[in-house]
């Protein structure tokens, strides 16, 4: 019995297919600049370290803060008009009610000149068109507030595109320094999420079948980790490579070599 689990945990071990993977962040991103600006901000005394709520960099807002301020009060005022006319709308409303049950009432009165009918035709069109004037401004007034909201939400995002903050990610490398003038799309920084570990290997083409279902050891210690990720297109550089990855959880220290092995148990 024992040379018979012997025998079976060596075929086990000689079918296993070993790889050796590099323990790498799950993620690192390439943080390019949305905006346009000085560098008032960038602390490279940071870099390695797990970033807060606090911006890792800063690029001179000033300017963007006082428009926004600005387009603030512009729209408390717009805001204000549109209730006054809208108040002079509802009374304008009222006096036309009044003015065309006059103009009813005299219109067919023969003792009253033309003369007169005609006057208050006239004053009755004039107060039909200041009400429909007045309506247009409303709607004009309305339409400026739109745009201003419009600027408004341009502003707050250019202020926070501004202040790069990556809560619990490690500053991986810091790409600017505080003076540096930056342009859309030029590179800030590169940071790294290492709430998770991730090993990449390459699979030949016939490992590929099944290949999510093998029990992964690695370093020689059975894992409870499993093919998370698996890539069934060839990779560009490894030719007839299949790209898998297991995601781990993290490591005390990153980018050591480890060595993988996918067995049948």
């Amino acid at each position: 019995m024992k040379l018979f689990f012997t025998l079976s945990l060596l075929f086990a071990l000689l079918d296993a297919k070993v790889y050796y993977a590099k323990v790498e962040p799950y993620e690192i991103r390439d943080i390019s600049s949305n905006v346009s600006g000085l560098v008032v901000h960038a602390d490279e005394s940071l870099v390695g370290t797990k970033l807060t709520e606090k911006p890792y960099i800063g690029i001179d807002f000033e300017l963007d803060r006082k428009e926004l301020a600005t387009v603030r009060e512009k729209l408390m005022y717009l805001k204000s008009v549109i209730e006054i006319n809208e108040a002079v709308l509802v009374n304008m409303d009222e006096s036309l009610v009044k003015k065309r049950e006059n103009y009813k009432k005299i219109e067919p009165l023969k003792f009253k000149s033309a003369v007169d009918k005609d006057r208050e035709f006239y004053d009755l069109i004039t107060s039909e068109n200041l009400y429909l004037s007045t309506r247009k401004e409303i709607q004009n007034l309305k339409i400026q507030i739109t745009d201003l909201k419009y600027r408004e939400a341009q502003l707050q995002r250019s202020i926070e595109d501004k202040n790069l903050v990556a809560k619990n990610f490690v500053l991986y490398e810091m790409l600017v320094q505080t003076g540096q003038v930056v342009g859309m799309a030029t590179p800030l920084a590169k940071v790294a999420d290492t709430s998770k570990a991730k090993l990449t290997i390459y699979l030949d083409e016939a490992d590929v079948v099944g290949a999510q279902k093998k029990v992964v050891y690695i370093d020689g210690e059975k894992s409870s980790y499993k093919i998370s990720r698996l890539l069934r297109i060839a990779d560009g550089k490894n030719i007839s490579k299949y790209m898998a990855q297991i995601i781990t959880n993290p490591p005390e220290l990153f980018s050591k070599l480890v060595k993988v092995e996918l067995r049948d148990e």
